[in-house]
């Protein structure tokens, strides 16, 4: 989950910032430094239209992929996205079909417009900044564009996207506390019914927990350590385990991974989040503004 979602809000600001910089990296040899050639804001004005708006206005109508809100993502710049998410194959990049790419342009407009909404626009200063970091010449930046099927418009876009997406997913994460309740538990996983009727069978005739732990789980004697609602892979757990008291412990839960029992040692209400359980909230965070923003807005898919 934490992959999809990190795939899902990332996908134009890391792929455009990531590539951009990996790509002045294999001119140089080098990383970027303080004598790298840079950008003017003169230059970069003239090369990525001079305008105090995101986007010219066409009188012309542009074909569009999807419509979020009102706003269109043109097919264009689809068909442009798909073919780079394609070209990225073997590369490490995750290779996305033609429904996930859109998708995910989808997300990132969306988190666009809820930074928008939350008052953070991109303004041409904010973009020109932005350009700057990449710390290229301005030649560099126009071949890397024509390289990579951009043009220059739907780099801005893209890029104007980005920014404010990201913007947004910082604000949602910001939000998330860093305390939480959480419960300290072990648990004997089985691989089998019967298996399990047995262990369950010793524990309600006195075997001590935590020895059958270790019978099953040397190393670990069974310990999930310290984590708080919603951070097992397994959500099916999640509400037995929270309604158990210390000492208490679970009947048989058969899950996609086995047939657990599972025991709290300890809990509490306000415990500092691991980093581990911390990220995965944050996480969680992300996926539920996305799918309340998905339920909240009209989206209308122009592709057949």
């Amino acid at each position: 989950m934490l992959r999809k979602v990190i795939q899902r809000c990332y996908f134009l600001g890391v792929i455009i910032l990531a590539i951009l910089l990996s790509s002045c990296s294999k001119e140089s040899g080098t990383p970027p430094t303080a004598e790298s050639p840079t950008i003017s804001r003169t230059p970069l004005a003239l090369v990525l239209l001079p305008t105090s708006t995101p986007f010219s206005p066409s009188a012309t109508p542009v074909a569009l992929a999807a419509q979020v809100n009102g706003e269109g993502i043109p097919l264009l710049d689809y068909q442009a996205e798909l073919s780079r998410f394609q070209a990225s194959s073997g590369t490490g990049l995750v290779t996305y079909d033609t429904e996930k790419v859109l998708e995910d342009m989808i997300d990132q407009v969306l988190l666009a417009q809820g930074a928008n909404q939350a008052g953070f626009n991109v303004t041409e200063d904010i973009l020109q900044d932005h350009i700057h970091q990449f710390n290229i010449s301005e030649q560099d930046l126009q071949d890397w564009i024509v390289q990579y099927g951009y043009t220059e418009e739907s780099f801005r876009r893209s890029l104007s996207w980005s920014i404010a997406a990201s913007w947004m997913r910082d604000q949602i994460v910001m939000a998330v506390p860093t305390t939480a309740e959480q419960v300290h538990a072990r648990q004997i996983l089985l691989y089998n019914s019967t298996e399990a009727e047995q262990v369950f069978d010793q524990l309600k005739t006195g075997t001590d927990f935590e020895t059958l732990a270790a019978k099953y789980e040397p190393v670990t004697s069974g310990d999930l350590g310290w984590f708080p609602r919603g951070y097992l892979t397994v959500p099916e757990l999640d509400e037995v385990v929270f309604s158990l008291e210390p000492g208490q412990y679970s009947p048989i839960i058969q899950t996609s991974l086995g047939y657990h029992i599972v025991q709290v040692i300890e809990r509490q209400i306000d415990v500092p989040l691991s980093p581990g359980a911390y990220r995965v909230l944050q996480t969680q965070a992300i996926q539920k503004w996305l799918d309340d923003s998905h339920s909240q807005s009209e989206i209308i898919i122009f592709l057949p």
